[in-house]
């Protein structure tokens, strides 16, 4: 059994984690070489989630049910906790170069920067009081924040420097925009889950245009962008891995290995141009590859302690590693093969 070894440290929580508990809970697969490691977090039932590894190789994540953003050092075990305050209810976090922590605050209206030096917060507001709910993150290559705003409809853009917010409103009602990623132009590319598209934003203009997907159920949660500026997403209703050439405006489809119950949720791509979701509708849930070059899967890896789901992953080039939460109260690990 783990043990766990605390202590307070003000005004932080700082716990300790033998190493042979994340030992426990280790996994390969002889399909795709991948070798998966999970850490339990030990404050439960508090949805880990959204990882993201810092300059300093520490992995920083959002503590969704429990407030507050919580950080992992790896080589030791060690956890950190930051409170955010009551109903906080932080959703995605990014870390910049110099360190500071960006996090969604999802049920406060804001997104919000975290000092880890001095556990200082600033938080920048919406604009707009329909502007409700901050989702996903991503930087652009200037340090600011697109982001995307789920119940509310809309897509944003953060002026890190000065602060200014910008929101564009996406036409079709309800259509909850949720993954985004930007291409080699800095375009934001959304999956709008709420409905058969995805939706592209012109970062100059904030024109918002979309793009219908050849069937009505795709339901569309997150994407990336390959190297080639094509488009791919996960259907998380119809259990498929989907391709959008902007160039073209062709759409290709691939049945997963879960078929059409696999319920693909996280989703990165790597240097290779290799994608890699989680397959959250089988228990365990089940990582899984896929060549963009052949159009092939790459075999699976269940997830140790069953996963739960997956919601996000992030991609350390540096380690060559998937990093990911579950809802079983985990951070885990997933090392690609060469």
């Amino acid at each position: 059994m783990c043990k766990h070894l605390a202590k307070i440290v003000t005004p932080l929580i700082v716990l300790m984690i033998s190493s042979a508990c994340a030992q426990e809970r280790q996994t390969a697969s002889t399909g795709s070489d991948v070798v998966v490691t999970e850490w339990p977090v030990p404050w439960e039932r508090t949805r880990p989630r959204d990882p993201y590894v810092a300059p300093d190789g520490r992995v920083w994540f959002c503590g969704q049910t429990g407030g507050y953003l919580g950080v992992l050092d790896p080589e030791s075990g060690e956890f950190a906790r930051y409170e955010l305050g009551e109903g906080a209810s932080p959703h995605n976090l990014i870390v910049d170069n110099d360190g500071f922590v960006w996090y969604a605050g999802n049920r406060r209206a804001h997104i919000g920067r975290l000092d880890p030096e001095t556990g200082d917060i600033k938080k920048y507001d919406m604009p707009d009081k329909d502007a409700v709910d901050p989702h996903t993150l991503v930087f652009d290559s200037d340090g600011n924040i697109w982001f995307t705003l789920q119940g509310s409809n809309m897509i944003g853009h953060l002026n890190t420097s000065s602060g200014e917010v910008r929101l564009v409103t996406a036409p079709t009602a309800r259509s909850r925009p949720y993954g985004i990623w930007l291409d080699s132009s800095e375009r934001p590319w959304v999956a709008l889950f709420g409905t058969n598209k995805l939706a592209v934003v012109d970062p100059v203009t904030m024109e918002l245009t979309e793009i219908d997907l050849e069937r009505e159920r795709i339901r569309p949660r997150r994407l990336v962008v390959t190297s080639d500026d094509n488009v791919w997403f996960v259907d998380y209703v119809g259990g498929y891995m989907g391709r959008y050439e902007p160039d073209t405006g062709f759409i290709t489809e691939f049945a997963m290995p879960g078929g059409d119950s696999a319920r693909p949720y996280g989703m990165i791509v790597d240097e290779k141009d290799r994608i890699w979701f989680v397959e959250t509708g089988v228990s365990p849930n089940r990582f899984v590859g896929f060549d963009t070059a052949t159009g092939s899967f790459l075999g699976g890896t269940d997830i140790p302690s069953g996963g739960g789901s997956v919601r996000h992953m992030y991609y350390d080039a540096s380690t060559r590693s998937v990093w990911f939460g579950t809802d079983t109260n985990h951070i885990g690990r997933a090392v690609l093969p060469g």
